[in-house]
């Protein structure tokens, strides 16, 4: 399982947040690349325990869902929790400047400790918020070009 706490894998995420610019376009979706980073600074955030979400039955059995997430391949456009859809325009430098802090300050925790935070779908293990975060970004820079 990929995970983000994994040097290679952090260092090559950053490198790849760094070549953005706010004015590159989407190849799917609607989101501006500042908002791509709002919105994976607010599951960075749920991660950490500070964007608590509300809890909600999965569209799929969470067993079922988990796999979709940490193996299976994701699609463009798939939906997502209210707390996370951008709704306003927001500020590129600072976002990104966000985004950077929240991967360290993510990455500097121990991954194999208990106390995480939950999904809106459920429990999360450190390992588990590691992978995840891993393939969401990879997925949203791809969206970019990144």
């Amino acid at each position: 399982m990929i995970q983000l706490h994994d040097p290679a894998v952090r260092d090559g995420v950053r490198s790849r947040i760094g070549s953005l610019t706010s004015t590159v376009r989407p190849r799917w979706g609607r989101m501006s690349p500042a908002q791509m980073l709002w919105h994976c600074n607010q599951v960075f955030l749920t991660s950490l325990g500070e964007n608590p979400v509300t809890p909600r039955r999965p569209p799929f059995p969470v067993g079922l869902l988990k796999l979709m997430l940490f193996k299976l391949p994701w699609p463009h456009n798939a939906p997502t929790a209210p707390e996370y859809r951008p709704d306003v325009a927001r500020e590129f430098d600072a976002e990104r400047a966000s985004c950077l802090a929240l991967i360290e300050r993510f990455t500097t925790l121990d991954r194999d400790a208990g106390g995480w935070s939950r999904a809106v779908f459920g429990p999360m293990s450190g390992r588990d918020w590691s992978c995840l975060h891993a393939r969401h970004l990879d997925h949203h820079l791809t969206q970019f070009g990144a």
